[in-house]
Formats: C-alpha cells, sequence, structure tokens
C-alpha cells in the first residue's frame, strides 16, 4: 500500500536538508481580532494613543469646516441654521463614534410622524428642520440587506430599527458614518451587520505592543541600579533562623551608613558590585514601535505624538502636506456624500428654497504664514491691476469680482461693506485735493532720503495696566508705545510708497484679541518686547520694501516694546497681553530724527 504525500514547496531535497516544514513561517495564519464595545470603551478612556488615533481624523476632517459659495445674505442665514442645530458639533462627535465603534448616524428631525417613510427634501419649508439627534450603532438594528441589484440600495440596509422599541427609520433620514469598510457585508459578524469595523480593530496589536513596550521601559528604571553582596556560604547558613536574623540586620545597618556617610562596611571575605542598567537604545526603540502605530494609523508622527520634526533639514510638511490631502479625501468621498440630503434640507430650512447654484467648499487645513498671506495679497492686488488693464472686461463686472476676491482673501476684510456705504468709484483728483497731473512729468520726483514708518498704540493705558499686573515695575511712557513697520536706512522716494489699503477710513489699524502672542527679550538693550501676528502689518512691511526699503533682518516680526528695565522678573511666567491693540494712522519720518 502506497503513501501519498502532498507536497507544497517548490523545491525539495533531503540531502540538502530541503523542503516541506522547515519555514516556521509557514504555520503563521492570520486570525480574526474580535474586540467588544466594553474593550473599545475602556481603550478609547484607558489609553492616550486609541483616543488619539480616533480622535484626530474626525477633529482635523471639522475643525476648519466648510465655506458656503452664494450671496451674502444667504450664506448669513445658512451659517446660522447650522449653528442652531449644532451641525459641525455633531458630525465632529458621528465621525468620533464611528471610528471607534464601526459606526453612527446622525436623524434628521422634520417633526413627521411616520419615519419608516423616505424624507422628502422638498417637503421642507422655511424653519422645517427642527433637530438632529446623535445616534450609536448600537441604538440602530439593521433589517434587511436589499438584494435588488436595480435599487440605489444595493447592499445596504433597506431600514434601521431604534433599539427596544418597533420604530423604523427609512435610511434617508439618518446621515450615516461608518468606521472601516468591511470588504464583504455577508461575512460581517453579526454585530457590526450592516456597519463597519471600528478603525482600532486592525491597529489593536500595533497599540498593544507599543504600550506593552512602555510599561517594560518604565518599571526597568525601578531596576536601574542593583546592589550585590556576595557572602560566603550564604545560602547554606540560611537555614539556621538566627543566622537569616543577624544577615538581614547587618545588611540594614550597612545600607544606612552607606546612606549617611558613603561607606559600605563589609567583612574582608565579602565582595560588593553594582550593577547598572543600560537606557542607550530604548528611545530608538520606543520611537521605532510609535512610528509603527503612527504608519498604521495613517497619521504622522508629527500631528500623533505632537513632536518635531527628526532628522537633518526635516522640516515635517511632506508629511502634514500628505495627511491633509488625505483628510481632504476623507471630506470629498465620505463626509460629502452623507451630508448631501441633510445639506439640501438645511438650505431650505435657511432659505426657504433651493437655490441650485448655493454649494460649499472645505476650507484648506495648511494655513499660510504672515509672510505667505503678504505675498499672497500683494500677488492679488497685482493681478487686478493687470487685468484691469487689458480692458477685456467691463469695469464694474471686474469691480465686482475684485472686491469679491479681496474680501474672501481677507486682504481686505471690510471692503465689501465699505463699497456698498461709499461705493466703488474713486473721486477726481480736485475731490482729493490734488493738482492733476500735467503733460509728462512725473508723479513722483521726491529726494530720496532714508526712512522709519511707525505706528502709535492709541489703547496703551490698557497695555501698560496689564504690564503692571505682570509685574513690570518700570515700563515705557504710554506716547512711546509704538510698532515700527519699516527701518530702512538705504534712501528711497517716499512718494512710491503706495497707501496702505489695510488701514480704516480714520487711518487706524486693530489687531483683533487673541492669536500668538508671547513676551520675549530683544536685542542688546534689554527691551522686553509683545510679540504678535499680524497680516496688515506683514503686508504693509513688504509693500514698503517692495518700494525699495532695506530691512536688517531676515523677517518681520511686528512687536510693542514694553519695557527697558525688567530685571530679573522670569518671563517664562508672564501671561502675554491677549487683548486687541489699537494703533493710530502710519507716521512717515526721517530715519535720523
Amino acid at each position: 500500500m502506497g503513501v501519498v504525500r502532498y507536497l507544497s514547496d517548490k523545491l525539495v531535497n533531503l540531502v540538502a536538508n530541503l523542503g516541506t516544514e522547515r519555514d516556521k513561517a509557514s504555520g503563521s495564519v492570520y486570525a480574526p481580532v474580535i474586540l467588544t464595545d466594553e474593550q473599545l470603551v475602556n481603550a478609547y478612556r484607558g489609553a492616550w494613543l486609541p483616543r488619539k488615533i480616533v480622535d484626530i481624523p474626525a477633529l482635523d476632517g471639522t475643525r476648519r469646516w466648510r465655506a458656503w459659495q452664494a450671496d451674502k445674505g444667504q450664506i448669513e442665514k445658512i451659517e446660522a441654521e447650522e449653528a442652531r442645530l449644532d451641525l459641525r458639533a455633531k458630525v465632529k462627535q458621528a465621525l468620533t463614534r464611528a471610528r471607534l465603534f464601526g459606526g453612527s448616524a446622525i436623524f434628521i428631525g422634520t417633526g413627521e410622524t411616520n419615519t419608516s417613510l423616505p424624507l422628502n427634501p422638498d417637503r421642507i419649508q422655511a424653519g422645517g428642520l427642527k433637530y438632529l439627534a446623535m445616534m450609536n450603532r448600537r441604538q440602530l438594528s439593521p433589517t434587511e440587506i436589499e438584494q435588488d441589484p436595480q435599487s440605489e440600495r444595493f447592499g445596504k440596509p433597506k431600514a434601521y430599527r431604534l433599539a427596544d422599541s418597533q420604530l423604523e427609520i427609512h435610511p434617508s433620514r439618518l446621515v450615516i458614518f461608518s468606521g472601516a469598510e468591511h470588504p464583504d457585508p455577508d461575512l460581517a459578524p453579526a454585530n457590526i451587520f450592516g456597519w463597519g469595523d471600528s478603525v482600532l480593530q486592525a491597529l489593536f496589536e500595533a497599540i498593544k505592543q507599543s504600550d506593552g513596550t512602555m510599561a517594560n521601559v518604565a518599571s526597568l528604571v525601578f531596576e536601574a541600579k542593583v546592589d550585590v553582596i556576595r557572602i560566603p556560604d550564604f545560602m547554606s547558613s540560611l537555614q539556621d533562623d538566627g543566622y537569616r536574623k543577624q544577615v538581614l540586620e547587618r545588611i540594614t545597618l550597612a545600607a544606612t551608613a552607606k546612606g549617611i556617610n558613603g561607606t559600605l562596611l563589609l567583612d574582608k571575605e565579602e565582595d560588593y558590585e553594582t550593577k547598572t542598567a543600560s537606557f542607550g537604545t530604548l528611545p530608538d526603540i520606543i520611537d521605532r514601535f510609535l512610528q509603527a502605530v503612527s504608519g498604521a494609523a495613517d497619521i504622522p508622527a508629527t500631528r500623533l505624538l505632537g513632536q518635531s520634526p527628526s532628522g537633518l533639514n526635516s522640516t515635517g510638511e511632506a508629511d502634514l502636506r500628505n495627511y491633509y490631502d488625505r483628510i481632504q479625501a476623507l471630506q470629498e468621498l465620505d463626509i460629502t456624500p452623507a451630508l448631501k440630503l441633510l445639506d439640501d434640507c438645511l438650505i431650505r430650512s435657511a432659505l426657504g428654497s433651493r437655490p441650485a447654484q448655493i454649494h460649499y467648499v472645505w476650507n484648506p487645513l495648511w494655513q499660510p504664514t504672515a509672510k505667505e498671506r503678504s505675498e499672497i495679497s500683494k500677488q492679488t492686488a497685482e493681478t487686478i491691476k493687470i487685468l484691469g488693464e487689458t480692458k477685456l472686461w467691463h469695469e464694474d463686472a471686474l469691480s465686482k469680482a475684485a472686491t469679491t476676491l479681496l474680501v474672501e482673501q481677507s486682504v481686505l476684510p471690510g471692503l465689501e461693506a465699505a463699497v456698498a456705504e461709499f461705493g466703488s468709484e474713486l473721486p477726481d483728483e480736485e475731490e482729493w485735493g490734488v493738482e492733476p497731473a500735467r503733460g509728462n512729468a512725473s508723479i513722483s520726483d521726491a529726494a530720496p532720503r532714508p526712512l522709519y514708518v511707525q505706528r502709535k498704540v492709541t489703547n496703551g493705558a490698557e497695555i501698560l495696566a496689564w504690564a503692571k499686573a505682570q509685574g513690570f515695575e518700570a515700563t515705557v511712557p504710554t506716547d512711546d508705545l509704538h510698532v515700527t513697520i519699516a527701518y530702512s536706512k538705504q534712501a528711497l522716494d517716499w512718494m512710491k510708497v503706495s497707501g496702505d489699503w489695510g488701514s480704516r477710513q480714520d487711518g487706524g489699524l486693530t489687531v483683533a484679541p487673541g492669536g500668538a502672542r508671547l513676551v520675549e527679550r530683544l536685542g542688546s538693550e534689554g527691551a522686553v518686547v509683545l510679540l504678535f501676528n499680524s497680516s496688515d502689518l506683514a503686508w504693509r512691511h513688504m509693500q514698503i520694501r517692495e518700494a525699495g526699503a532695506s530691512w536688517d533682518y531676515e523677517e518681520y516680526q511686528p512687536h510693542v516694546t514694553i519695557t527697558y528695565a525688567a530685571g530679573d522678573l522670569d518671563l517664562s511666567k508672564v501671561e502675554p497681553y491677549r487683548g486687541k491693540i489699537e494703533f493710530g494712522p502710519e507716521i512717515f519720518e526721517d530715519l535720523n530724527s
């Protein structure tokens, strides 16, 4: 009787000891990872890594929200309706629970009692959207899967039933979010039927390995130093109870003496040794496990761990841009389709109708720096100027488009209201009190000279009151509080510097409360300054430099000098001034004055 043997290896050589049952990896299989809701809740509540993996994409997907494209009045009504329904917070909450549990939904409340019928947005009148209710996956049970391939819901549940009740809800009345999509709904476990998997399910082993490594390293700290004392015939002598007691007392006294005077007293035949653990490679090991978790979660370490980029010339910008592109894909492929029907109802509830041209775009997550914003503003102004010179469009049409562009890019946020109040046409030169130019004479023929441009602080009393409260005993006088805009040692024609578009009608400028504020020492004269950001000042600084002004530093950072005599005051304990800063008109002065 012959024996049939099935060989899975392509090459079998008994002499070279090659063949089946030699590769240890051949016994590896992928087993299902089953996580109960209780385990998911415990991981989310008790460990920081799972919580951040769940929270960060949901937060980033909604933190910049969206910008409606419509008339100003329509936008205000739609945004007011979003605020009334708390839509933004509910979408973030729904995304978080969907990522944690595998699914969630937002119920669209219209006041209709028969929720088993499809929701018809055409029936929504002004104020017809009553409320939005968050529902977890456990609160909604799918009925049966649609098997008709001609149905738009093929492969999805026909309806959902509210837990502990017979209330049936049509899917059109729900904004449904799923977690990690299950590859085959027919093979899905009963507890996630009609939903998805938790995003933690595929990451759970990587997270546990990282947390386990951190826990082992933490326990190793307690074993960093171990004292070893060798005593002759120690083990055999331990059989005597009296000897054990004497040894313990003796070691205790020796340790006490060492703690008092650093001297350890031992018998001549005894030996003492200290063993220390090395931690040199442990940070690299921890980083590798955390990087594995970061890669598995598809969140860059700079965002997941809140750490600075590492490596020569590394900024982390590429990683963040790739991650933001992924969040944009989440917004466009998941959130937008899920909100489509709700948005139709939202617009009708806000406006009473659904204008076809109204739509929205997601605000970008990547935010330009103050320098980049100033450059964009300058390029925008130059583009408008070039378009105007081409004469391809009617002046009124170009003026309206330019006004919208300048307002949307925050180059001149108050321009739209100013145009509505004063009109868009410029007055004649005589109305400005300017003598019209005659012939080909140059308008600007002033002699070049060095330039200093500043703005005086007009609410200096508030700022100095803050400074006194923070412990600054001596401050600069109120009249000396100012911000420097330009400091040009190089001579230039002042008349080539155009007007400042960011100023109010009275020539002043307001820096809004909040934002990045720091109190630091600056320069060699002991100056302590309040640093703040202002795109208007940064843009104006670049505008003056474009006109020929010099600048002695790499960057421009707006600041107001508070004192030159801070003494030993610890600036790290100073809370920066966070109120608004009011500035008067620009003052052009000769640098020598």
